[in-house]
């Protein structure tokens, strides 16, 4: 009877186990898919600038603050007709060889050869922080320039919703800048990247974040 007994109760532990961990995969894959999908419905409604310097010697440091300096400028007085990512997207493919011309001549006025590379695609980019808004690890549609070897410190910010102007040195994204982020958002990812309700967002982007850094290794 004893017997019988510790088996029946090791059977019921067993099954117990067995639903917990069945329990724990549904969960962890339901959590993967509420990333992923965020993430990437994040990320599709964003374009970004990534400036990466030559080295991280304070003279390559500074060349890319004037690069990126040069580049906003410019890009500043084209784009201000633009009321969407796509219609950004287009602009920046139109004037590629405009965006090269300029930073060439950043370098070349400030006494270096380095050469300059374009690049408009995807890339990924890790959590980021932009005044009191968020941007969750990802990939990014972004304007890259690289240069010299590019091995440097990277410079960032966004260019649709266009923050890129926008000073944060206060640590807040002004409301209109954040009314069209918001346009271009659901309530729940707005909600996300805007850093309310904090410590559910740090889990979040910590799920976010691991989830991209898994799909990188898998490559």
């Amino acid at each position: 009877m004893k017997i019988l007994l510790n088996f029946i109760h090791s059977t019921k532990v067993k099954h117990t186990f067995i639903i917990l961990i069945l329990l724990c995969i549904f969960i962890l894959i339901s959590a993967i898919s509420y990333v992923d999908a965020v993430s990437t419905d994040i990320s599709n409604s964003i374009f970004r600038l990534h400036v990466i310097a030559n080295s991280d010697s304070t003279e390559d440091q500074n060349l890319k603050y004037k690069v990126r300096d040069a580049v906003l400028k410019y890009m500043n007085s084209i784009s201000m007709d633009c009321s969407s990512k796509s219609e950004v997207i287009k602009l920046v493919n139109d004037h590629k060889d405009d965006f090269y011309k300029i930073a060439k001549q950043v370098i070349v006025d400030n006494g270096y050869n380095y050469d300059v590379n374009i690049k408009i695609g995807n890339f990924n980019f890790p959590t980021k922080h932009y005044g009191d808004i968020s941007f969750p690890a990802g990939n990014y549609d972004a304007l890259r320039i690289e240069i010299g070897n590019a091995s440097g410190q990277n410079w960032w910010c966004v260019m649709f919703p266009p923050l890129c102007f926008v000073d944060v040195t206060s640590g807040v994204v002004p409301d209109d800048s954040k009314s069209i982020i918001e346009s271009n958002l659901s309530s729940e990812e707005y909600n996300i990247i805007s850093n309310k309700n904090s410590s559910d967002i740090q889990f979040k982007f910590s799920l976010i974040e691991m989830f991209q850094n898994l799909k990188i290794a898998n490559k």
